[in-house]
């Protein structure tokens, strides 16, 4: 039944491609394709890359940004030159001041740092979670030096070079745990490339160290490259986006590089297929993620700026998606905070910090990319910081995005909104197109006055124990109903769903005084094939009254409607048995918090509820 469900879900196409990937790789034929070593080539002087004027900015003397040396910044940055970093934004590890490149920070564990990345397994429990290692090799954490220096008129470019020169001298090519990702590969060199754009004027960037960064970054591009298939046939998701976006800007920045050609041309067209496969004409992205759906955002930004600054155009489709993503995510949004539902699976990703702002708020990257479609801003004129960044000044190929109030569909991928003056009802029932993130159908999200009174649990850890993991990924953490301790899909290993949630049907209207919502889920199909949930919401004034039926359940199995909150403002009127416990919810990866968990059960496979605001 698994192999099927994986048949059916992924294709003859993914299916065929893992087993052979996997098959070259036990046999050591992948492992061939990656060398571990290298001879420094002169691709381009020092001199000449420094006249080069093709990046968002000549060098720190050509950043439009204005300058606000703020307090928030001072205390990020000293906090890392004492060694202590910050981790997905919310954590923070003193790791010293020449970090350990191969450690887990959380677990302890160390990987082996001369074993290539064919041999290394990512995913074992006595490893602990290995996000807590990729995160430093990234280097996000670049740009608090970078916009420190700009804004404190400072020059810390001696210490970057030398955290990069360390992370080249203690990373043996295609060794370690650093490079079994290719979209880490990717993030790290992007950063790097920022870096030294940046920089490129101080004297500290000397002949031999711009040599050995380019030769290492034309080494990281070549990895990518040779095994982009990966990503765009197994895992198809920002990852695949990342990484062929990767290729096109190595390509267009740096011309010289070995196979720069091939890395451009096809890197773009690949990322041309890929925006168009992955981001609905509607705007909705394929993976179902807030935070993931930021991710693509964010490197949209990067495509289009750069693709205009040099004279380059995408298909249309691109411009269309990415016009949309910002209408899609802007009419989901918190107005007052910039939070969005923390809806689907959310790692903490947050690739290229550019503001200070808490990583929740999307208004930075939003706004960004509208100025860059529209010519203006999305939460004002002023604009905000990461835009600026960019080159603040877009083309106007769109109108602005307005916010909508009433009711607001978006049919294609599932998610029906319902906005009022102050208050945001998010309902999602669609399709997966990709791999199914979190059993979490019929979710109900509401925000009243700034404030998520019914909330998502979002993801926690991608790695950690198995009760908690399935808690986050499963449908125990969202406003939906559960069968016993059962989850609506059943959970493979890793991110694998078998027997995904199927839409029957969907209906949605404004009424004189609120709207209705009426959507049928095939669910629980690994128990009975025909098991349906229908759900009925309909909001009136400050009051949701939500019917959960279940058809065609087996005898034995108890209904259990669920509902998350740290608000003390709610109300819950039902004739069935109301229970509350302790259920968690995660603002931010590696982090989490008690919220009140209430439970209605019901045995007779129909459950009536009404949920009020004091």
């Amino acid at each position: 039944m698994k192999i099927v469900s994986i048949l059916k879900s992924k294709g003859l196409k993914f299916c065929a491609f893992r087993v052979a990937y996997e098959l070259r790789r036990k046999c050591g034929l992948l492992k061939r394709r990656f060398p571990t070593s290298y001879l420094e080539q002169n691709f381009i002087s020092l001199e000449d890359f420094r006249k080069l004027d093709n990046f968002f900015f000549v060098s720190r003397r050509g950043v439009g940004v204005t300058k606000h040396p703020s307090p928030i910044l001072a205390e990020a940055f000293n906090a890392l030159m004492e060694g202590n970093f910050s981790f997905f934004s919310c954590q923070s590890y003193h790791v010293g001041k020449k970090p350990d490149w191969f450690t887990n920070v959380q677990s302890g564990y160390r990987y082996d740092s001369h074993r290539h990345w064919t041999q290394i397994r990512n995913f074992d429990e006595k490893c602990g979670d290995i996000k807590y290692v990729w995160e430093l090799s990234r280097f996000s954490w670049l740009y608090t030096v970078v916009r420190y220096d700009y804004h404190f008129d400072e020059d810390h470019s001696e210490w970057v070079f030398s955290m990069i020169e360390d992370w080249i001298d203690q990373n043996i090519l295609n060794c370690g745990p650093n490079y079994i990702c290719s979209q880490e590969i990717s993030l790290r060199v992007l950063n790097w490339i920022f870096a030294l754009y940046f920089y490129r004027e101080a004297p500290t960037l000397t002949d031999r160290r711009w040599r050995r960064i380019i030769n290492s970054i034309s080494w990281q591009v070549n990895h990518i490259y040779r095994n982009i298939n990966f990503s765009r046939i197994c895992v198809r998701n920002n990852h695949a986006i990342t990484e062929t976006l990767t290729l096109y800007l190595c390509g267009l920045l740096f011309p010289y590089l070995p196979h720069a050609r091939r890395y451009k041309e096809n890197g773009k067209k690949w990322f041309e297929e890929e925006i168009a496969y992955q981001i609905a004409e509607e705007g909705t992205f394929i993976q179902n993620s807030m935070n993931y759906h930021r991710v693509v955002v964010q490197l949209l930004s990067w495509a289009i700026a750069l693709s205009d600054r040099n004279g380059e155009i995408f298909a249309k489709t691109v411009y269309d998606r990415a016009y949309h993503s910002v209408d899609f995510l802007y009419q989901c949004q918190e107005q007052s905070n910039g939070w969005l539902p923390n809806y689907g699976a959310n790692d903490g990703a947050w690739f290229f910090p550019l503001t200070n702002t808490d990583y929740r708020d999307y208004r930075p990257q939003l706004d960004a990319l509208h100025r860059l479609l529209t010519n203006h801003g999305l939460y004002g004129e002023d604009g905000q910081e990461e835009g600026q960044w960019y080159g603040s000044i877009g083309m106007q190929r769109y109108s602005p995005v307005t916010l909508r109030l009433g009711l607001t569909e978006y049919k294609e991928s599932g998610y029906y909104l319902y906005r009022e003056s102050d208050i945001l009802t998010f309902i999602r029932c669609g399709l997966f197109k990709g791999i199914p993130g979190q059993a979490d159908e019929l979710h109900v999200d509401i925000w009243s006055k700034g404030e998520n009174i019914l909330l998502d649990g979002g993801s926690y850890q991608y790695n950690t124990d198995v009760e908690t993991m399935r808690y986050f990924s499963g449908t125990e953490s969202h406003n939906t109903v559960m069968i016993d301790g059962l989850d609506q899909m059943l959970k493979g290993p890793r991110f694998i769903w078998y027997s995904p949630t199927k839409i029957v049907g969907c209906k949605v209207e404004e009424t004189s005084n609120g709207f209705k919502f009426e959507g049928t889920i095939n669910c629980y199909r690994y128990l009975k094939e025909d098991i349906l949930h229908r759900r009925t919401l309909v909001k009136e004034g400050d009051r949701w009254y939500i019917k959960d039926e279940m058809f065609n359940l087996p005898q034995g199995y108890q209904m259990r409607q669920l509902w998350h909150t740290r608000s003390k403002n709610l109300i819950w009127k039902t004739q069935q048995t109301q229970t509350e416990t302790i259920g968690w919810t995660s603002d931010y990866y590696g982090y989490k918090e008690a919220v009140r968990q209430v439970e209605i059960r019901s045995n007779n496979n129909n459950i009536e509820t009404i949920i009020e605001i004091k």
